[in-house]
């Protein structure tokens, strides 16, 4: 199976914060955002994978900076590693105040998904192959997220944990 570029993953999705997306203080409502980066976090990894695609899961996402009313938010999307059945998207999101004219950085984010068969069952997608050292450094990351994602899910024994053993055990 030959790979692709993170590059041909990527997906740029851009919204406008009106009235309905926020609360009492005019900010953008935390759930929205992340509908909206879920959708763009699928979109990429279906680009990937060129099948449909389920949000396996999300890690931690911190808000750094509000985005307000009548801002531009735009979401971008990338896969970072593809496993065997599942890939992992890193999304950056940035607002932007087109009266002042500034763009900033509200937050980043991890999702992972699985690529899915026509029967609804896992399928194996195609390896990623980072092509400078921004991707080489999440692609290589990817791997301990993963293994941290899977014993916080009961899906892995720490013991079994090699790569994020690595970093706190000195042979």
């Amino acid at each position: 199976m030959a790979s692709k570029k993170a590059s041909e993953s990527e997906i740029i999705m851009t919204e406008l914060v009106l009235p309905n997306d926020t609360n009492l203080f005019g900010n953008l409502m935390g759930g929205r955002l992340m509908y909206w980066m879920d959708i763009a976090a699928a979109l990429s990894a279906s680009k990937h994978c060129n099948a449909p695609v389920v949000t396996a899961s999300v890690d931690n996402i911190s808000f750094e900076s509000p985005i307000k009313l009548g801002n531009v938010v735009h979401i971008e999307a990338r896969v970072s590693r593809a496993f065997t059945t599942s890939m992992e998207v890193h999304l950056n999101v940035w607002g932007e105040d087109l009266t002042h004219q500034y763009k900033y950085k509200s937050n980043e984010a991890y999702y992972t998904f699985v690529a899915l068969d026509p029967n609804r069952k896992p399928r194996p997608v195609v390896p990623l192959e980072p092509s400078n050292e921004t991707e080489q450094k999440l692609f290589d990351g990817a791997l301990r997220r993963r293994q941290l994602r899977l014993i916080l899910g009961g899906k892995m024994k720490p013991d079994d944990a090699l790569e994020l053993k690595a970093l706190f055990i000195k042979d």
